[in-house]
């Protein structure tokens, strides 16, 4: 099972970055890629993270640049039209990134008409002229130590915050203060977030993240504390070590290789449980055990 749920991921991948590549100029919004890889648009930037080594839109940036530096090598175009088809409106960006690949300014790459000189990518992917790559590499981020988990169904109180993950202090503090008033913040108190949409797919303003705090069925709502049940079932369960900015690279990792190697399908939300605090620990020091749903087998 796991050889066929590799090759079929690898497979869908493969269509994507076919389609990227032949519609290089339009907008290409992620959820319109996550349908042609049959991906749910909650985990396609992950899987492609993960399995391509970069994100969708680095990807496509590099891509228009690499294109450019082919415009610049074989054709006449005037420097100003090249950046524009490569997304850039203002030239100095087009410049600045495009220095920063090849080593060159535009004009003195056309001028001393340099060879093209790839830089080293993981999934081996650079712009084809006819549009058609014909395969790509996985890419190979490192090991994770992954454990699939049953996990009971939890009743949490939670706060809800909408707005960038690194804004959610001021839900922990709500939260935190109507706890500790009534006295449920013992030593093993479980603190953990509801992650409900990805940072990469969802707009900043819409994010959605419930921090949360596991209680008694019997504790009620009250003001802005709600209580959810959260349901059980089987997790694949990783722990993430450093800075909480960080986290994506192990939900990449975790999409994008492990759940295609597992023969696993992966659901949402994501469940981050905080097994110390980032008030009395330093951002290397935070531990994070991330639970991932799967679907039943």
């Amino acid at each position: 099972m796991r050889p066929n749920t590799e090759r079929d991921y690898h497979e869908r991948m493969l269509r994507v970055l076919v389609y990227i590549q032949q519609h290089l100029d339009e907008a290409m919004p992620l959820d319109e890629l996550a349908r042609v890889a049959y991906f749910s648009p909650y985990h396609f930037h992950r899987v492609f993270r993960g399995m391509v080594g970069e994100s969708v839109k680095e990807h496509v940036r590099r891509l228009r640049l690499e294109r450019a530096a082919q415009r610049l090598k074989f054709g006449d175009q005037p420097v100003t039209r090249i950046a524009l088809d490569a997304g850039y409106e203002a030239l100095e960006s087009f410049s600045r990134k495009f220095r920063a690949m090849f080593g060159e300014a535009p004009s003195r790459f056309r001028e001393i008409h340099k060879s093209l000189a790839y830089a080293m990518v993981p999934s081996g992917i650079h712009f084809d002229s006819e549009g058609e790559p014909r395969d790509f590499r996985t890419y190979d981020g490192g090991g994770l130590n992954v454990r699939i988990e049953t996990m009971d169904p939890m009743w949490v109180a939670f706060v809800r915050r909408v707005g960038p993950y690194d804004e959610v202090g001021s839900a922990w503090q709500t939260l935190m203060g109507w706890a500790g008033q009534r006295g449920l913040l013992g030593p093993h108190a479980r603190t953990l977030g509801i992650c409900h949409d990805d940072p990469d797919v969802t707009p900043a303003d819409k994010i959605r993240y419930d921090a949360c705090l596991a209680v008694g069925d019997q504790v009620q709502p009250a003001g802005d504390i709600g209580v959810q049940e959260i349901g059980g079932g089987e997790y694949a369960v990783t722990t993430h070590r450093g800075p909480y900015e960080k986290l994506g690279e192990t939900y990449a990792i975790l999409c994008g290789q492990w759940a295609p190697q597992s023969g696993r399908e992966l659901r949402a939300p994501s469940l981050e449980f905080y097994r110390n605090s980032p008030m009395t620990t330093a951002p290397e020091g935070l531990v994070t055990d991330i639970h991932m749903p799967l679907e039943p087998r």
